[in-house]
């Protein structure tokens, strides 16, 4: 089985929803990462404190034939295309994976035959 990473940098505040659009289209474990978006428009400075868009960084391992579902799950009802979207997702491959759960290699098996 051919695993990639998927990434989702997404605002802080859509995390749980993210994840459970995540889980619905068939991934498994994440691993959730804190942040702060560093753009190139000028920041806001409220009585003198500049305000920072806290981000998430999710992390997945999942099957490729997986991973384009999940992907577009995400796309779609985070609404990433909208222009007022700071949200970034995107997979790479993975040539070598050791530690992933057996338990969790059985989940992948079953949702990537119910996509078969």
């Amino acid at each position: 089985m051919k695993f990639v990473s998927l990434v989702a940098i997404i605002p802080q505040e859509d995390e749980e929803k993210a994840v459970e659009i995540a889980k619905k289209a068939g991934a498994g474990a994440v691993t959730i990462v804190g942040g702060r978006n560093i753009g190139l428009k000028e920041k806001k400075i409220f009585f003198g404190v500049t305000l920072e868009e806290s981000m998430s960084i999710l992390l997945f391992i999942l099957p490729r034939k997986l991973s384009l579902k999940v992907l577009k799950a995400l796309k779609n009802e985070l609404n990433v295309e909208s222009t007022d979207n700071s949200s970034i997702i995107f997979t790479f491959s993975l040539d070598h994976v050791v530690g992933i759960n057996k338990e969790e290699l059985h989940k992948f098996e079953s949702e990537i035959k119910t996509i078969l």
